[in-house]
């Protein structure tokens, strides 16, 4: 089982879809929201998805097919 943590950004127009439920519906992932800040202009939500790595990927590209920007969210690792 793989996870990715993605930055998504959503317009306006976005804000108020249920986008994180209907993926949760669609594909083979688990969501878990890290953290969000949403307005009736904006929303960031830093959002893991678990589950198979091809279940992520097709996941992510289903968002970015919605029109929200979807960003990787790099781990910083120190050893």
């Amino acid at each position: 089982m793989a996870s990715e943590r993605f930055y998504l950004t959503y317009s306006q127009d976005q804000v108020k879809e249920p986008i994180i439920y209907w993926v949760g519906q669609k594909f083979r992932v688990v969501t878990n929201i890290r953290g969000a800040s949403v307005s009736d202009h904006i929303g960031i939500v830093a959002l893991e998805l678990d589950g198979e790595q091809s279940e992520i990927d097709k996941a992510a590209r289903w968002i970015a097919a919605q029109g929200v920007k979807v960003e990787p969210i790099e781990k910083n690792v120190i050893e």
